[in-house]
């Protein structure tokens, strides 16, 4: 999305996953044209609205895209310190340890490096963002029953990778000048997610101190 995509152009150039493109000539561009609008107000809270008359399915679509990308190049930038030595587990902080599963290919979780386990988080995203079935791109094809609670499980493990760079490599991120946009990208992450209740309180807990922080200021 431009809006905050535009933030990361240059120096986070790199993405760890090709990023996902919405055709142009659609309703969800237009509506991503509109939130990188409303995202240049500064005014997170009115950015992450429902604007009036839309559909809220088409709304998550569209934001739903936008964190997969900004989490790619947010990711992207920090590789080389992400590696199976440095973080043999995917963790944020020493309370709390993420298995991967996918429930097709990989049934049972298993224990995995954390570049590992983003690898696997990142590829299973694409694979639904791409699935025309739940994340349908034509005028006048309706989105599935299931695609709010499909987002929900999206956006819950996206979450982990923004846990992840927080508790393990934030250092590199500062080191790195990423540190305000790490902190806008998340921002902007969580007042979309408490908005529409999109992600349950107790899988934000890795970084409930750093949400409050962030949050505090704009109630």
């Amino acid at each position: 999305m431009a809006g905050i995509g535009g933030i990361f152009a240059g120096k986070a150039s790199k993405t760890f996953k090709p990023k996902k493109n919405i055709p142009e000539g659609t309703h969800q561009y237009d509506l991503m044209k509109h939130a990188a609008q409303t995202l240049g107000s500064g005014n997170l809270r009115l950015a992450v609205a429902l604007p009036e008359g839309e559909d809220l399915n088409e709304w998550v679509a569209v934001n739903t895209v936008d964190f997969f990308n900004q989490i790619n190049m947010l990711y992207g930038t920090i590789t080389e310190f992400c590696t199976a030595e440095n973080c043999p587990v995917m963790s944020a902080g020493p309370r709390y340890e993420y298995h991967w599963a996918d429930g097709t290919v990989i049934k049972k979780p298993i224990k995995c490096s954390a570049p590992r386990y983003t690898d696997y988080l990142m590829s299973w995203v694409q694979d639904q963002l791409d699935d025309e079935t739940l994340f349908p791109s034509k005028i006048g094809v309706p989105f599935p029953k299931n695609f709010l609670a499909s987002c929900k499980t999206i956006l819950k493990r996206l979450f982990r990778v923004y846990a992840h760079i927080y508790h393990q490599h934030f250092r590199e991120v500062v080191s790195l000048g990423e540190e305000a946009h790490l902190n806008t990208s998340f921002k902007h992450f969580i007042f979309f997610v408490q908005e529409f209740s999109l992600i349950d309180k107790r899988e934000l807990q890795p970084l409930a101190e750093l949400i409050e922080k962030l949050t505090s200021k704009d109630r």
